[in-house]
């Protein structure tokens, strides 16, 4: 695999305002039910805004990402078909997709943009609506349900398929990069499920402390109603089975409606609107085609030793990470590939709770994909919300305990895009 250099940014550049939606089904809640994606990416924008001081004619230009807008809100050209909703008629914008990295991306084009001097305060945000597609001929706001045989073409689309054949929707290696793990580390199965199962446990627990998180039903009154005392002990029961090898039901993200948003300055000038702006200090990318062996495992090896490069630092300097872990063990495999668990022993630190909100080392303070809820392109957005919360010490209940000044963030969407910005308190 060829190396990319990735070099320092030639203009410091701080994210000074967020907003986000709460992540849902919206035909099952009763507050969201109706909203179409301009509603949603213009309630997030709007917040951003407030939450920098800001009003839509301070903005001078926005970056829109989701998906797959054609499949999920038959729109062509989405960013104009939500600009009205947040005061930027007339404004220039730029609409890109790359599957569930597009939050990512969306931070990382944003930063670019200021960081060359085109212009000074930039909006970059994400919308999904994931669990329906647009009924024809209707208004946006009417949806219907998605079905397996709607999703399975969609899925298909994410590989190259100019020499082979489609394999019946994107197989993304669910169980690849966790068996390659348990081999190589000796592990047993039963060793696998049980730091699945703390893994999912935690992040529930987190996501029971978010207003804005899916599933905050902790898993204690879950078990309890299905006639269980013990938690781990439900967490491996017929209520929660198998779906892979691996992977039991509570490992896999539920998909979500929602949209979050970030705005982006020059960092000289970010004291103006935010007291406690968060600087982003660099990125690392790297794709590699889906069909690839271990390659979710090689595109974070690779983004991760530019982001590193990018910015001087070494794992010991990051004190938050975040992992999009639409497959659970993406979590403890990327912590470890990214240096910021030691090599063969994360899993034990997952068992004992360390990588929990409230352990030493916090991964995921939200509850991550599988309870926080994964809204495709939005999540990696939705990831730099929640990393700004934490940074600024605004988190609440679910505030890290290690007082993080470093988040790294890792983005993998696709099954074959990594992007990994990090971010710092601005002192």
């Amino acid at each position: 695999m060829v190396h990319g250099r990735s070099g320092a940014l030639q203009r410091r550049v701080a994210i000074i305002g967020i907003g986000a939606t709460p992540f849902c089904n919206i035909d099952l809640d009763p507050e969201m039910k109706g909203l179409t994606e301009g509603e949603f990416f213009g309630a997030a924008a709007l917040a951003a805004m407030e939450d920098a001081g800001l009003e839509p004619r301070d903005i001078e230009f926005f970056y829109h990402c989701s998906a797959n807008p054609k499949f999920f809100n038959n729109a062509a050209t989405p960013n104009m078909q939500v600009a009205e909703w947040f005061g930027m008629r007339g404004k220039g914008s730029i609409h890109h997709s790359e599957a569930c990295c597009s939050g990512y991306i969306g931070l990382q084009e944003a930063v670019m943009d200021v960081a060359s001097g085109m212009h000074d305060i930039v909006l970059s945000g994400a919308v999904e609506m994931a669990n329906g597609i647009p009924v024809p001929g209707k208004p946006a706001h009417i949806r219907k349900p998605i079905s397996l045989d709607d999703m399975m073409p969609d899925l298909e689309a994410i590989m190259d398929r100019a020499y082979t054949r489609a394999l019946g929707g994107g197989h993304i290696g669910q169980d690849d990069w966790i068996d390659l793990y348990r081999t190589t580390y000796g592990l047993t199965d039963e060793q696998i499920d049980d730091t699945l199962n703390a893994m999912a446990y935690h992040g529930r627990r987190a996501a029971a402390l978010h207003p804005l998180a899916m599933n905050r039903k902790p898993f204690e009154e879950e078990a309890k109603e299905a006639g269980y005392d013990d938690v781990m002990e439900y967490l491996k029961s017929p209520y929660n089975p198998k779906t892979t090898q691996y992977l039991r039901v509570t490992g896999n993200a539920p998909q979500a409606d929602g949209a979050a948003v970030c705005i982006v300055c020059p960092a000289e000038m970010a004291r103006r609107f935010s007291k406690k702006p968060i600087e982003v200090l660099g990125f690392g990318s790297s794709c590699l085609e889906l069909l690839r062996p271990h390659n979710e495992m090689e595109i974070t090896k690779e983004a991760g030793r530019q982001a590193y490069e990018a910015t001087g630092l070494t794992p010991k300097d990051i004190d938050l990470l975040f992992v999009n872990d639409f497959v659970l063990p993406s979590q403890l495999c990327a912590a470890e590939e990214l240096g910021y668990l030691p090599r063969g022993e994360g899993w034990k630190w997952m068992l004992e709770g360390r990588c929990a909100y409230d352990g030493d080392r916090p991964i995921n303070p939200h509850g991550g994909r599988t309870s926080y809820g994964h809204a495709f392109g939005c999540s990696g957005m939705a990831d730099v919300c929640e990393a700004v919360v934490q940074l600024r010490g605004e988190a609440g209940e679910r505030q890290v305990r290690n007082h993080p000044k470093t988040a790294m963030l890792r983005g993998f969407g696709g099954g074959q895009n990594c992007s990994i910005p990090i971010l710092r308190v601005m002192e």
